[in-house]
């Protein structure tokens, strides 16, 4: 997405309240909407990758998740699936919804949808947006978290997944 293309402005319930495009909702911190896919390979691996240093946003930092702010009028299972081919080359590959967050700093508000992707195959990575990256085990994750600047809101995503990954073992 260009810094001149459309986004819809939303509020805290999640209702458009104007349009303005990327550099005006960063520039003027406005909340906006973004998806965020967390890609497993099939023995539980995280891709995690680096953002290259010309992002608008947390340039250069470690991300758990590929994904990115959802266009004017776009729905987010489409910007998902947008996002993950154009960062990762992925296509053709299930994508589940698995909530819904807010995540907010002093650069940045969010009304958020997470998804969670497993793949095994090979990823084109978008050399524009993304430095380099690979497949993580978890507790290497969080070991990274500890030493490496990474995406405060990629994190709260995993954070929250993994809570409801718990939650969901507990009571099955």
């Amino acid at each position: 997405m260009s810094a001149d293309e459309l986004v819809d402005v939303v509020d805290t319930q999640d209702r458009v309240v104007g349009q303005a495009t990327r550099r005006e909702v960063r520039a003027r911190q406005l909340r906006h909407r973004s998806v965020y896919i967390l890609l497993f390979n099939g023995d539980g691996q995280l891709f995690v990758h680096q953002r290259t240093t010309t992002k608008d946003i947390y340039p250069g930092y470690y991300d758990i998740a590929f994904g990115g702010v959802v266009g004017a009028g776009e729905d987010a299972d489409g910007a998902a699936r947008r996002e993950l081919q154009e960062e990762a080359g992925v296509t053709n590959v299930r994508l589940r919804r698995v909530l819904e967050f807010q995540f907010d700093d002093d650069s940045n508000h969010v009304n958020g949808v997470v998804y969670s992707a497993t793949y095994d195959g090979p990823l084109e990575l978008q050399a524009s947006e993304v430095a380099g990256g690979q497949w993580m085990d978890l507790a290497d994750v969080v070991e990274l978290s500890q030493r490496q600047p990474i995406c405060p809101d990629g994190i709260e995503a995993l954070r929250l997944y993994l809570d409801r990954l718990d939650e969901a073992r507990r009571s099955g």
